[in-house]
């Protein structure tokens, strides 16, 4: 119910700071709550995207944190002490349970859990899994509206998987317009940063795979994956690619084009919040917003997406970038890729994937005890990948046959055979596909694991 009441409190929060009576507003909410009311600010600044403690001047402090935005590498929040009554297993809460980086205390004398910063990685499993919705995961639209309201370029950056969020009958023409109606200069697609990463993942599977015994994990997609790999597995961590994710790739590429131009990622989780913010990528990403976060949006601005005329763009991502938002589909993509590119390897591409922390747990443990027989292996850390990630808005079945019709409607099915792609790599300085080879060529696509 928490989750819900939160939605509504963002959308009048939001329609308040659209009207300029925003700290009006904050004042009667949090007069008229009958609730603990430093827990409750803790709900609305985070609502807000900051956090601002409760005190005589809240409405006041808060329109000022918003005003002079600093981004901070924590994104979800603990509100309320824990119930009592909490179904504990093996004696954790239902949270610390689902925490796959044990990051959750629990004091057992006040009930209060507490976040170790230093194990988080900021995944949201616990936002979700919480029934009492006691944490919440920070909303940067206030801050981000102020930019839209500014002369400088925004870009939105769509994940794979918001292809049939909005409704069977919403083209992503449709949600180019919409977005546009709001501030974005325009919007692109991360399927086609994934067509690059795709060249760059059968690169790196070529360099991996020597013989039968070898292995490589895939680094391109999931932060959550990548973060147990690094907290839990790091011993297979010289196994793993040092790809960056189509997020990263995305804006770094459109910064290294357009340097004074933010870009704000729209996708299905809380983990992706957390993965722009990390020391050695957080310039590529300026904001992050959720599929539920844009819905609640349009509601609020009364934006009806069946509606709007679409704006239509060249079609310009592949088959392969396309399904990378369902589990599979980055192993589906860098197979056509190495068989394009190195068919001599191709007898030795033998895929896995994990979707979900158990099954990402229990492949990861296979491969640190020799017990695997693929070569290449893919994982997600929600079940069925980004289409049953918690901030999506229809079920991961729905989800996934919509990426996958989306994939197959695209003209181009290989990535290593998109033209549009290898044009828009030239403005980074790649001039062919070969030059993936060259470390020096591809430092835009790579990070320190």
């Amino acid at each position: 119910m928490r989750d819900k009441n939160y939605r509504l409190l963002f959308k009048e929060l939001l329609i308040a700071y659209y009207e300029d009576v925003f700290e009006e507003k904050v004042e009667e909410i949090i007069e008229k709550k009958d609730v603990d009311k430093e827990s409750f600010a803790k709900v609305v600044s985070a609502i807000c995207g900051v956090e601002v403690e409760y005190g005589e001047n809240f409405s006041r402090d808060l329109k000022t944190a918003i005003d002079n935005y600093k981004t901070t590498n924590r994104v979800v929040i603990n509100t309320y002490s824990c119930i009592k009554n909490c179904v504990e297993i093996d004696g954790k809460t239902v949270c610390q349970n689902a925490c796959p980086f044990d990051a959750i205390i629990i004091d057992k004398k006040t009930w209060l859990p507490e976040i170790n910063i230093d194990s988080c990685v900021n995944c949201g499993l616990c936002v979700d899994v919480c029934d009492k919705k006691n944490f919440v995961d920070k909303v940067e639209f206030l801050p981000l509206l102020n930019t839209l309201r500014t002369n400088t370029k925004v870009i939105a950056a769509v994940a794979p998987s918001i292809i049939g969020q909005f409704g069977e009958n919403v083209s992503i023409g449709q949600i180019r317009a919409a977005l546009k109606s709001i501030g974005f200069a325009d919007m692109v697609e991360v399927a086609f940063f994934a067509d690059m990463l795709t060249i760059k993942e059968a690169v790196e599977f070529n360099k991996y795979i020597q013989k039968e015994d070898d292995f490589m994990l895939s680094s391109c997609c999931c932060p959550i994956w990548v973060g147990m790999i690094k907290g839990k597995y790091n011993e297979l961590i010289k196994y793993t690619s040092p790809s960056i994710s189509p997020m990263i790739a995305a804006g770094r590429v459109i910064k290294t084009i357009e340097p004074e131009c933010k870009v704000v990622f729209i996708g299905p989780c809380v983990a992706k919040k957390a993965e722009a913010k990390i020391e050695d990528i957080k310039d590529a990403i300026d904001f992050v917003l959720t599929f539920t976060e844009l819905k609640d949006i349009f509601d609020a601005l009364d934006i009806k997406l069946e509606d709007i005329h679409e704006e239509l763009s060249t079609q310009y991502s592949s088959k392969g970038g396309r399904i990378y938002g369902r589990i599979g589909g980055v192993s589906l993509a860098v197979e056509d890729a190495v068989q394009n590119m190195f068919p001599e390897k191709i007898g030795l591409f033998i895929s896995e994937q994990a979707s979900g922390i158990p099954e990402c747990k229990a492949m990861l443990k296979n491969a640190l005890d020799g017990n695997i027989e693929a070569r290449f292996l893919e994982g997600m850390g929600c079940d069925g990948g980004c289409v049953g990630g918690p901030k999506t808005i229809i079920p991961k079945e729905e989800g996934k046959i919509a990426v996958d019709e989306y994939g197959n409607a695209s003209k181009i099915n290989i990535s290593a055979e998109n033209k549009i792609m290898k044009e828009f790599l030239q403005g980074i300085g790649i001039e062919y596909i070969d030059d993936f080879k060259y470390e020096e060529k591809i430092k835009i696509f790579e990070r320190k694991l």
